[in-house]
Order: structure tokens, then sequence, then C-alpha cells
């Protein structure tokens, strides 16, 4: 099956805590004088039809940026296959591709390196690879596997890879440029990658 931009939907994660960050909402911190949240925004307006922001506080502010935003339907922040589940219960489209909010340095052909390996393989879920290891929040996933999905998370486990381990997961190569998978975790890591491309 060939897929397309349109049968994708991208999703922001930007459900967490952000403990490291004193708590603070990270996709609202400010990047090199934006947030970064409008940061991916815009590089993923190039690339992608349909987006949603998935946060759990801060609600109005995130909507101020014009796209959906999917809160999770679990309580007390349970991770990033929370924000996925929430996300595909939100959108009709076939894929939603996710993404981290504190990732800044996204490829600007992102989009299209998953839709060339899922053209290639077929695969339900496609994870990236950063030449060294997987880096699971980055995922194209297809949104059939949602029952797959709700069904894991009532077991109460939240272990993303345990969850792949369950489909004919591929990986996609971002070994050329793993600069992309950098994130802001600490505010030393906001100060160090500020000034980054």
């Amino acid at each position: 099956m060939t897929i397309k931009a349109q049968d994708i939907t991208a999703v922001i994660l930007a459900g967490g805590q952000g403990r490291r960050m004193g708590g603070q909402d990270k996709g609202l911190l400010d990047f090199n004088g934006r947030p970064l949240v409008a940061i991916l925004i815009e590089k993923l307006e190039r690339q992608a039809v349909d987006i949603v922001i998935n946060a759990n506080r801060n609600l109005p502010r995130y909507e101020a940026f014009g796209y959906r935003v999917v809160n999770d339907q679990l309580e007390d922040y349970q991770g990033p296959l929370a924000g996925f589940a929430s996300a595909m219960n939100a959108v009709e489209s076939d894929f939603i591709l996710t993404l981290p909010c504190d990732g800044p340095l996204l490829a600007d052909d992102y989009v299209a390196r998953f839709i060339a390996r899922h053209e290639q393989t077929g695969a339900p879920v496609i994870v990236a690879f950063d030449g060294e290891r997987l880096q699971p929040v980055h995922a194209l996933i297809s949104t059939g596997l949602q029952p797959s999905l709700n069904q894991f998370l009532a077991t109460g486990d939240r272990k993303i890879d345990r969850w792949y381990a369950l489909h004919d997961y591929v990986q996609a190569d971002f070994s050329d440029c793993a600069d992309m998978f950098r994130n802001i975790n600490t505010p030393s890591d906001q100060q160090s990658m500020q000034g980054s491309p």
C-alpha cells in the first residue's frame, strides 16, 4: 500500500510533566526566541497535511497555534503511549507520525523518510533509528493498531518498546542526521542547544 502525506497526521507529543525542567511545560519553552512547539509546527507545515498537538496543560496556549489539541484520556501523565492512543482516537487518518515536543532540530525530510520506508516494507510500525539505537517516540504507526494499543494500556503496561515488539516493526534510518534526536531535558540542554540551526 502506498501512502501519501494526506494519509498521515503528525502528532507533536507535549503531554509530559517536564520533571527535569522543574515541571515546566516543555512544548512552550523558549528556544531561540520562540516556543518549541512553534518551531516544530513550522517545520511540519512544509511536510504534513494534518497536525495534532497532544498536551495535558496550558491547552488554550496550545490551541492558539491553530491546530487541534488532544489531551490524554488516561490521567496522571502515563507516557508517550497514552499520547499515541489519544491521538489515534481523535484522527481519521490511516497513520499517525509521532515526535516529541522537545527536539527542535527536526529533519526537513522527516515525513518523506517514513513514507519511503513504508513503501519499501508496508510495516504497520516504523521507528526511527539514529545509527546506534531506536528513537521510539519518533514513529509512523497505523491507526488500525488502536485496539491493540488500548488493550496493552489496559494491562497497566506503559513500555513503548514492549508494545512495538508485539507488531512487525521496522527501522527508518536517520543515522546521517542523528543530531535531530538531541532534545531538551534539562536547563543546561536548553542553554547548550540555543543557536542550533
